[in-house]
């Protein structure tokens, strides 16, 4: 039964990638309800984007990837800092990695940029088009967030997080589960700007720790938290097993 499932499965995900190839329409209707037939033209995009991702992602060897705020502005610390940071990381080797808006996204890129190292952006395109900074080297976007998450969770070694809204939460949340169920290898996370991550984390320690035991102690260890770009650098090299 299990193998007549999987020939008759293979047979049918065939079809779609061959009509996909041919039938990809020019107004591609978002995916609000669950789907009545399968989409040749989805599945086809959806697979076309996985290995045009993994193509670029395999091309850099150390990597760091950073994600924040795209509202932070020039003189907003946080921006200075990410500048900093990723200008250091970047001398080193480090490719970085952002989703290549503006705001923290930009500050890291430029950082790279301006350090003569690869600066990547993995974008997401939007019904309102996403803006890319002035910063990047090579940059790459993507139809769908889940295949995005997939290239931003295999793209580096170390993964900073800055002040930012949904996106950025969003993004740590996938990681740091990721890391603490084991489906990909322990990395250093670091969260930077105290003010901002410290009330998360005593949420964390109180309540999905102490009241509810949802979490172990162990996972908070997880995570760096630091105000310093001089901390910040000496635990991602002293860290990074790659």
């Amino acid at each position: 039964m299990n193998e007549e499932l999987t020939h008759d499965t293979a047979g049918r995900l065939q079809k779609a990638i061959q009509e996909g190839r041919v039938a990809l329409p020019d107004d591609r209707p978002l995916l609000v309800c669950k789907p009545q037939r399968i989409e040749s033209w989805r599945v086809f995009k959806i697979m076309s984007e996985f290995v045009e991702g993994f193509d670029l992602i395999r091309s850099y060897g150390l990597a760091a990837t950073f994600f924040g705020s795209e509202r932070a502005q020039p003189d907003d610390p946080a921006y200075i800092a990410a500048h900093e940071l990723a200008t250091r990381l970047a001398k080193e080797g480090f490719a970085i990695i952002t989703g290549g808006a503006d705001g923290i996204m930009q500050a890291a890129n430029k950082g790279a940029f301006e350090a003569g190292g690869a600066s990547v952006g993995l974008n997401i395109n939007l019904p309102k088009a996403q803006h890319y900074n002035a910063y990047l080297t090579e940059r790459f976007g993507f139809d769908h967030f889940f295949v995005r998450k997939v290239m931003l969770t295999y793209a580096s070694e170390v993964y900073v997080y800055f002040p930012g809204g949904f996106g950025t939460l969003d993004e740590f949340f996938e990681i740091v589960t990721l890391v603490q169920t084991k489906k990909i290898r322990m990395v250093p996370i670091v969260l930077y700007g105290k003010e901002y991550w410290e009330p998360l984390l005593e949420f964390f320690r109180t309540t999905l720790l102490g009241k509810h035991s949802a979490i172990s102690a162990a996972d908070l260890d997880l995570l760096h938290l630091t105000d310093s770009v001089d901390e910040a650098f000496d635990y991602i090299k002293a860290n990074v097993q790659c």
